[in-house]
């Protein structure tokens, strides 16, 4: 290919298209066939599909279809999910089916009928489909950004079966960050058809209601249908929703027309398709957009001939999820793609033969999957179960729908699931080749270990493809085939180890001897390898444990991974692979035994077997070893919720406003806008994908395209940059770079504390970190915008010093922001009686950071108007005011001539609070420079590489208690210092190292405590705000801390939780005491009483005591963990907010607010406030957006304060209307409206609009570190109180949480978990509990699973040093659907008042979040279980997040010991990133 210029424009000129008149000779057509929703595709717009193009791309782009997301590129996420209908002849049927539209290329839809979010409902004409109604109604989406992707995966779920197990077996392939998943469970199994009856049955199958014991029956089906019927008859104060009750509603409100609604897809899908194009199809592509040339073979012939007559220069994409990467991420280009079409019946089916399974090479994994289900139970039982185990934990439904084996095999994944499979079952590939249409194939046929000959590099000639795996039948009897795999995550994740392991047994005299064996892993090597010398060692040896525990020793020596092995892990995956092997021995001795009981019934059918040797008997403790999740069913999730009746309470605005004596009156009952579980506004507009972000707003003409220039290294200086090449790149506009802005007038300086950052980085300065901006290129496509970028050369100096990475690394560096090193000191002596014992602890704990993870990565689109003189900035941040003045700074613009607008974010958790700024000030300056409108929306590998998350922490502790004679424990002292990777940049780590300051004493009352924090200087990306704030992490070291003294102690640490928790009256080491009139009433012992009694807390842990005894290889653990937050900015300042409130003369009413909606509801709150102050319906409020020409000089959507502030804002503004009304009102009758009122308030020119304000009480916000204790101040005062009042009141709560973990592989589950939340009086009790939930499964996230990942030393084989690992949720793992509590259960605390906040209500978007490390601390109870197997007793220091990885390891048994090396089992701790 090479550049051509038409019109001054470059494009590329393509070869191909010389071809173009031989092959319509050849029949082929040049224009693709598409129906979207229902309607063809224009041809003048189908004509514009590029072969390099995504789906996704062509239906936001080309067609302004804006629902379907993008939120990865990778398929990683779902967020890009549509349908894909197809008439198929080889079942004569339509097939429906989700994919990712972001990996789909577009023209690999020819044929196809397209459904996005678009074409399943609208809210126009309310004519919601019911999942999207039930979605609505059941709180399913929060931000919404993901919620269309969602709604179209279950879509395409129901279109196939609308069975519970059916749905809970596949929606696999979705991520949510908001709201924990349980509310979207409920709504999709509402709708399944086969669902019970609602009635809520007990073990015996009576209907509760029913039962003749109903009175005395303690059963918690009984006690919990109970007080449904009481909520029935309206009797009690609290209201229960559980799962079954959501079952029931849409079973009666639904299902009636379910058939209807079941039968869109169908009823949609284009007649024109039932026959669809049978001639191949070719695209040839000139434009600057990748290029390249699309075929589309409808023979096998033409596919080969297409091989040979291109000579290899091509790549066969079938489901384009591995050639869609690579050209994303690795920038691959590739000249042509051959996508064969499915009338290719060869590669295309699976046929049954005598002695194999044939599986074409191009069959959707899926339908493998499908049809080995089919296939269980007969003849193919062995051969089918284990593929279709293992296919079941593969990626995702959507990628398993279009994925191949042929493609799995050719890319050759070190770390494939199915590799291994194969290659253990003895498969072989028919691979063919042929030229020029030739009718004569040449064939031959490799085994699958075979196949792979080095890293990613197989048994292949270009000319040669994959035409069907034969997969050999197994033995009826005494053969066994099975999978295994692990990784991070359960549900689509790419394994740690996998393997697939095959063993025939031969009965011999008195026992079984093993007569061959295979033994495949992928994980272990760059390639599949066998274990050739474990398998012969076990030829021909007894079977019996003994055997496996030699064999073990042989597999180390052919798996001795190097420390530095690359993907790291060297000793978890040694360990996997043993416990596999152990596995392989409890597996296949229980299939014998099953076996063995098969012949002895059916002597007639087995007669060569007259007869047998008895099975290796397995102990009773040992058969957990056989429970693995990778065959077991996907459990069912289910919950309740419980909340205060509706009801109106008076909070702060009792005496913080002014009221309208008028409207002073308590409301009736049932005419609540305030208290009760309203919808989220925009939720049906989520639910349509009609609901607008950033990126979906329409461009104006002329708009360009940026992407930013990164720097690559780091800790070198920036010598110089030429954007020549860049320029010449076809598409692009300009490169900017700190001298362009520096000639605009503009500031460089950026940083919301310390101005420590810029825009862009000038030439001489020292690169800070990997990812630093270095300027940006605009395009007039992005792809033209992103291959310029990447076209900037730049050049670096010499590595200035060795890089500072770790927390670790800056401690001997002595590289602090020492300005920010702040402590705590308090000297409250504890009495010491005589017999009292002082036990004293020394350690360190380690908590990881954590990436935001919104689905919505940052974005921006900088309007300018009027000569560029004016600039409107549309964009997704937390920050509107701190947006609106750096973008006026960078491009010397006056600050009341840029404009900030923010309709809705797609997630912020606090990552848009400071660090989405940059990012707008890039477009801002191209915007006003180039004079055209700019967008910049971030990658979701660029957004995680580049914007920070939470704060790592390292504590080092010494820490003491007294042990009283009547065995209570009382904590004495805690001396603790504090250390947060900060990243290179100041940003919010010294207000974030404050906030764990003040919450490192937990709920606890310490009496001697001194802590002390720093943030640390690294060159990671400058670390921000993260849900918490620190806090967390505070509370994290604290429980760490009490675990370490209940172990020293010889008591539970629960014991120790429930004797310390503070009391009314005491006093924090910062001051604030525990009462009523200081920070509200103090109700976590009170929670911490209800909680223990009613889950039966000592009963339930005896009967994990009893399961762990009879348990050797699973192990369960129970923790009951309290909290408290601090609510409040602790900058005085920052404690402020304004409302605008305008009410129209047709009664309804407009709010403007200083506030952002990120998903938490805060607009729905607001509305509900003022609709209570104004007595109107809740639909006759409104919020627009959030924009600085409303309100003006706003504060950050952050610290959980958004509704008390602009709560308190709204309802001082609506109290000044009602009270300019009030003459209005005597005058007219009481039946008079709003609107009749406003009408006339209008005549009489009274002023209809308000503006509110509310600022914290001084007494109730600030504190500084510095001050000295005054002279004067009261001696009995708690000590620091003088510093300040940190907090207005603090959100409290209590979570117990039950989980079980696989000792063999580290996996855990999380059986329930109980929250128990004071949220004061609730305004919205429906968003308050989405809050939690949603807030636990992050916080269970950060503590588990989520970890991540940086080039350092415990990471040799990642480089340049400090780059960022985890870029992508490829890499990093979010919990998904299947990680949710079995059960989980959500309760808001009764009879609570807040006379500090809006209403009476609390904040909560933050508190709850710790809670859900109780699935942390949980775990290390059941790792303290399994060590004790190993007679390890006593603490051990489990660093967090608990992966699979830290808690195989800890279990310290043999295998661990031999993996690890057991001279440093003692001090062994996997490899992490602090």
């Amino acid at each position: 290919m090479k550049l051509r210029s038409i019109k001054g424009t470059l494009t590329y000129e393509n070869d191909d298209l010389e071809l173009i008149a031989s092959f319509k000779e050849r029949g082929y057509r040049t224009l693709p066939l598409f129906h979207v929703n229902g309607e063809e595709v224009p041809t003048h717009l189908a004509a514009q599909a590029r072969p390099a193009q995504t789906l996704l791309s062509f239906l936001r782009e080309v067609m302004g279809l804006t629902g379907s997301k993008l939120g990865c590129a990778e398929g990683g996420c779902g967020a890009c999910t549509v349908m894909i209908s197809r008439y198929d002849a080889l079942s004569q049927k339509v097939l429906h089916y989700s994919v990712n539209a972001c990996l789909m290329p577009v023209l690999a839809a020819d044929g196809c009928h397209v459904t996005t979010i678009e074409g399943v409902g609208t809210v126009k004409g309310d004519k919601l489909h019911p999942i999207q109604r039930s979605m609505v109604d059941m709180h399913g989406s929060q931000c919404g950004f993901c919620t269309p992707g969602i709604i179209v995966a279950i879509y395409s779920l129901f279109a196939n079966s609308p069975s519970q197990e059916y749905i809970e077996e596949h929606l696999d392939g979705n991520l949510c960050r908001c709201t924990g998943y349980r509310p979207i469970w409920d709504a999709a199994r509402s709708l399944c058809t086969d669902d019970d009856d609602g009635v809520t049955r007990g073990p015996c199958g009576t209907a509760c209601r029913d039962c003749p014991e109903r009175e005395t029956c303690d059963m918690e089906c009984n006690e919990l249908d109970k007080l449904e019927e009481k909520k029935d008859d309206k009797t009690t104060t609290m209201c229960c929703s559980t799962t079954m009750d959501k079952f029931q509603h849409y079973k009666d409100s639904v299902q009636n027309n379910a058939q209807e609604w079941l039968d869109q897809p169908n009823s949609m899908f284009p007649e024109k398709l039932m026959s669809p194009p049978s001639t191949p199809l070719v695209v040839i592509d000139d434009s600057f957009h990748k290029a390249g040339s699309w075929f589309k073979p409808t023979s096998l012939s033409e596919l080969l001939s297409l091989l040979h007559q291109f000579k290899g220069e091509c790549k066969i994409v079938v489901g384009n999820t591995e050639v869609g990467i690579e050209t994303k991420f690795k920038h691959s280009v590739f000249p042509r793609l051959i996508c064969p079409s499915h009338s290719i019946e060869s590669i295309f089916s699976i046929t049954e033969e005598d002695d194999h399974l044939r599986i074409g090479s191009c069959v959707p994994l899926s339908t493998i999957q499908h049809k080995c289900s089919e296939l269980m139970g007969g003849n193919f039982d062995r051969v089918a179960k284990p593929i279709h185990d293992m296919l079941r934990w593969f990626a995702s439904t959507q990628i398993r729908n279009v994925a191949c084996l042929g493609g799995n095999l050719a890319t050759a994944s070190p770390i494939s699931d199915m590799n291994p499979m194969l290659a253990c079952m003895n498969a072989k590939l028919v691979i063919v080749s042929g030229a020029n249409e030739s009718p004569t194939f040449v064939k031959r046929t490799v085994p699958v270990p075979d196949f792979f000959l080095s890293y990613r590099n197989v048994d292949l000639k270009p000319d040669e493809f994959i035409e069907y795996i034969e997969v050999p039948r197994i033995e009826e009897v005494f053969e066994y085939v099975f999978p295994f795999k692990q990784a991070r995550r359960r549900e689509d994740d790419i394994s740690i180890v996998t393997s697939g392991m095959r063993i025939v047994l031969v009965p011999s005299d008195n026992a079984y001897v093993i007569q061959s064996c295979s033994l495949a892993f992928g994980g272990m090597a760059p390639k599949t390898v066998m274990a050739t010398g474990t398998e012969d060692y076990l030829m021909g040896k007894p079977f019996r444990i003994e055997t496996f525990n030699e064999a073990r020793n042989v597999l180390l020596k052919e798996f001795n991974l190097p420390d530095n092995v690359p993907g790291g892990q060297a000793q978890f995956r040694m360990t996997l692979a043993c416990s596999f092997l152990l596995k392989l021995y409890y597996s296949t001795a229980k299939s014998l035994a099953e076996d063995i009981a098969r012949i002895s019934m059916d002597r007639a059918k087995f007669p060569q077997y007259p007869e047998l040797p008895t099975a290796p008997v397995i102990s009773e403790n040992e058969l957990s070893a056989n429970e693995y999740f990778v065959s077991g069913r996907k459990p069912s999730s289910k919950g309740t919720q419980k909340y205060p009746a509706p009801n109106v309470y008076k909070g702060l605005e009792s005496v913080g406003i002014e009221e309208s004596k008028n409207r002073d009156e308590v409301t009736s009952p049932g005419n609540e806008r305030v208290g009760k579980p309203s919808a989220h506004a925009s939720g049906p507009l989520h639910c349509t994908g009609e609901a607008l972000y950033t990126d979906d707003v329409s461009l104006p003409n002329g708009s360009l395209h940026a992407s930013l220039v990164l720097a690559s290294c780091c800790n070198v200086d920036f010598l110089s940059i030429d954007k020549s090449i860049a320029l010449e790149t076809p598409g692009v506009v300009a490169v900017y770079t700190h001298e362009d802005l520096e000639k605009l007038g503009g500031d460089n300086a950026l940083g919301p504390i310390v101005h420590d950052e810029f825009v862009f980085l000038p030439i001489g300065e020292k690169v800070a970190f990997v990812g630093q901006v270095l300027g940006v290129c605009l395009g007039k496509t992005l792809e033209s915008s992103e291959a310029g970028a990447r076209a900037v050369k730049v050049a670096y100096g010499d590595m200035l010093e060795e890089p500072i990475v770790s927390i670790e690394d800056a401690i001997k560096a002595n590289s602090f922001y020492e300005f920010a090193r702040h402590k705590l000191d308090r000297d409250e002596p504890l009495e010491i009686s005589e017999g009292d014992k002082i036990i004293e602890v020394s350690g360190s704990f380690r908590c990881g950071g954590q990436e935001h993870f919104y689905l919505e990565t940052n974005s921006t689109l900088v309007v300018p108007s009027d000569a560029g003189t004016d600039l409107t900035v549309y964009c997704s941040t937390q920050a509107v005011m701190k947006t609106q003045m750096y973008c006026a700074s960078a491009t010397n613009t006056p600050a009341s001539k840029v404009v900030v607008r923010m309709k809705r974010m797609g997630g912020g958790f606090g990552g848009k609070e400071t660090r989405s700024v940059f990012a707008s000030c890039a477009a801002a300056v191209a915007a006003k420079i180039s004079g055209h409108p700019v967008r910049l929306t971030l990658g979701r590998d660029v957004d995680m590489a580049i914007t920070g998350g939470r704060h790592a922490f390292i504590a080092n502790y010494t820490a003491s208690a007294v042990v009283r004679s009547d065995q209570t424990v009382k904590l004495k002292c805690l001396n603790i210092k504090l250390f947060s990777n900060g990243g290179c940049a100041f940003d919010l780590s010294g207000p974030v190292m404050d906030r764990a300051l003040f919450h490192v004493d937990g709920p606890y009352y310490w009496p001697e405590f001194h802590a002390e924090g720093v943030p640390c200087r690294t060159v990671q990306p400058p670390h921000t705000a993260f849900r918490g704030f620190g806090g967390p992490q505070g509370l994290a070291a604290c429980e760490h801390v009490l675990d370490h003294l209940a172990s020293k102690c010889g008591v539970s640490v629960e014991h120790i939780r429930e004797q310390n928790i503070y009391s009314q009256g005491q006093a924090t080491p910062f001051g604030m005491v525990m009462g009523e009139q200081f920070s509200g009433k103090w109700n976590v012992p009170t929670m911490w009483k209800q909680l223990f009694n009613e889950l039966s807390y000592d009963a339930r842990k005896q009967s994990i005591d009893e399961f762990n005894a009879k348990h050797k290889y699973k192990k369960r653990g129970i923790c009951l963990l309290p909290t408290k937050f601090g609510i409040a900015f602790t900058s005085r300042f920052m404690n402020q907010g304004g409302a605008l409130v305008h009410l129209y003369t047709d009664g309804t009413v407009l709010v403007s607010h200083g506030g952002t909606e990120m998903g938490q509801g805060l607009h729905t709150k607001v509305c509900q406030i003022a609709a209570q102050a104004f007595q109107i319906p809740l639909e006759d409020v409104y919020v627009n957006d959030t924009s600085s020409d409303k309100v003006a000089n706003t504060i950050p959507t952050a610290a959980s304060m958004s509704t008390d502030i602009y709560g308190m804002a709204t309802l001082d503004a609506c109290n000044q209307i009602l009270k300019r009304l009030e003459p209005i009102r005597e005058k007219l009758p009481n039946s008079a409206t709003l609107k009749d009122i406003a009408e006339a308030a209008f005549f009489e020119r009274i002023d209809l609009s308000a503006h509110g304000f509310f600022a914290l009480d001084n007494s109730r916000c600030g504190f500084d570190w510095n001050l000295e204790r005054p002279e004067g101040f009261p001696f009995e005062s708690p000590q620091n109180s003088w510093k300040g009042h940190p907090f207005n009141y603090f959100t409290q709560g209590c979570a117990c949480t039950e989980v079980e973990i696989d000792v063999l592989t580290g996996n855990h589950s999380v059986s329930r978990s109980d929250v128990l939340v004071d949220v004061g009086r609730s305004i919205n009790p429906a968003l308050d509990i989405g809050q939690i939930e949603g807030a636990f499964i992050q916080g269970m996230g950060w503590s588990t699973i989520e970890e991540v990942v940086y080039a350092d030393d415990d990471h040799t084989w990642i480089r340049p040093k400090g780059r960022t690992f985890t870029t992508g949720p490829g890499t990093y793992k979010i919990p998904a659907f299947n990680d949710v509590p079995e059960e989980f259960n959500v309760s808001l605390m009764d009879n609570v008042d807040n006379p500090f906040a809006v209403h009476s209500s609390k904040a909560i978007g933050e508190p709850p979040f710790f809670l859900g490390a109780s699935v942390f601390f949980a775990i290390k109870e059941a790792i303290k279980a399994a060590r004790l197997e190993s007679n390890l007793n006593g603490y051990f220091e489990l660093r967090m997040p608990a992966t699979t990885e830290r808690i195989r390891i800890a279990c310290g048994d043999e295998i661990v010991m031999q993996s690890i090396g057991e001279t440093s089992s003692v001090f062994f701790q996997p490899k992490g990133s602090y």
